[in-house]
């Protein structure tokens, strides 16, 4: 074992000498990373430390997508914590499979088990198939740390060479990242996302993952697309296939919240109301910003702009609400002299449709005082202005 061989690093942390180390790195802090291999190495192997020190700092970073008790005993790899699915939006997905009645599922592109999981917790058999074999590796551990290998099988072998026959759907999770960085092109996925819309159409259902970014003009017509988000940020955009074609749909995670589509006209244009509502990423990605405007009777500051306002306060998960009491033309001295008239101290800067940089509006108006503020930088019917005003 040495530090060119991963997988061979990995299978040392398997061994009864590697998991009592581990184990006992549970709650070591980075900052005394240098005192604690210094320590350790007076009792193993230098090579085994430092893979035990690693894989430490993975679970830690992991704790935001997987939570503290399944991050505390899984394995990871750097791609891994980087690229796997939040626990939550993978629960979501693997619901939606089982309410359709799917009972097992091919998981190409598996990684390092993350999709596999919640397939499994759901009840669903599952082939995860990887071609990176410290990968499946680490997905076979998973499955036998979280006690669900009666219901994973891991298989390393290139996801084109797979049967997928024998199962009830297909669920395919690109890679989007390649040496340079995020991949936006979908034919440069790996692999490409023409062939995993191919395979998708050998079965009667599937769920193909993909960037939110994805133009609407790139999804197939025999396909749902659905884009999800966890605590409001955007999370992830999905192909399914077998549900309703050509139906668009925004899922808010913790609820689910799930608006779909409705093929409406454009809100009108109209001046600023009493409230400005919000909406959330992944209705602004789907293009329902208008069925959020036509639930709180309102329209858009702009044409361009995915903001609404309305002159009615009707609560709704699909947008934060704030209250707007002053509008300003852009000028930064007119906003500095109402902010420290309104002793407003705490101040957040929101902007769309604005060159200007929160930062930069922070650092002119100097906020300072014991209350606090929401300032948009928009523009309404085309002209720059600010808005302020709290969230409700």
């Amino acid at each position: 074992m040495n530090d060119l061989d991963p997988l061979a690093a990995f299978s040392a942390l398997r061994t009864e000498e590697g998991g009592a180390l581990l184990a006992s790195l549970a709650s070591y802090e980075p900052a005394d990373e240098l005192a604690v291999a210094t320590r350790l190495r007076r009792e193993h192997p230098a090579e085994l430390v430092s893979a035990a020190l690693g894989q430490a700092r993975l679970r830690q970073r992991a704790v935001a997508k997987f939570g503290e008790e399944d991050a505390r005993r899984m394995f990871f790899t750097p791609n891994g914590v980087e690229q796997s699915t939040r626990r939550s939006v993978a629960a979501h997905r693997a619901d939606r499979f089982a309410a359709l009645g799917v009972r097992s599922v091919a998981d190409l592109c598996s990684g390092i088990g993350g999709d596999a999981l919640a397939l499994a917790r759901a009840g669903i058999s599952v082939l995860a198939v990887d071609r990176d074999p410290l990968t499946a590796e680490v997905a076979r551990a998973n499955a036998e740390v979280l006690g669900l290998t009666a219901l994973i099988e891991v298989r390393c072998a290139d996801v084109t060479d797979i049967d997928t026959s024998a199962y009830d759907a297909v669920f395919v999770d690109p890679a989007r990242r390649g040496g340079r960085g995020r991949i936006f092109d979908p034919e440069a996925y790996s692999p490409p996302l023409s062939w995993a819309v191919g395979a998708a159409r050998t079965r009667p259902r599937a769920a193909l993952k993909i960037a939110p970014g994805i133009p609407h003009e790139a999804i197939p017509e025999d396909a749902e697309a659905e884009w999800i988000s966890d605590g409001g940020d955007v999370k992830e955009a999905v192909l399914w296939f077998g549900t309703t074609p050509s139906t668009v749909r925004a899922t808010l995670l913790p609820g689910p919240h799930t608006l779909t589509g409705r093929s409406l006209p454009d809100p009108p244009v109209r001046k600023a109301g009493r409230y400005l509502y919000e909406p959330d990423g992944a209705v602004i990605r789907a293009h329902l910003v208008a069925e959020v405007a036509e639930t709180v009777s309102g329209g858009l500051l702009d044409e361009t702009i995915a903001y609404v306002t309305s002159d009615e306060l009707r609560p709704t998960p699909y947008a934060t609400a704030y209250e707007i009491t002053d509008e300003l033309p852009f000028n930064m001295k007119k906003l500095k002299a109402l902010l420290r008239e309104r002793e407003v101290g705490n101040l957040t800067v929101k902007k769309r449709g604005s060159a200007v940089e929160p930062e930069e509006v922070r650092r002119k108006v100097k906020p300072h005082g014991r209350n606090a503020a929401t300032v948009f930088l928009t523009r309404v019917a085309g002209a720059p202005t600010m808005l302020i005003g709290r969230p409700l």
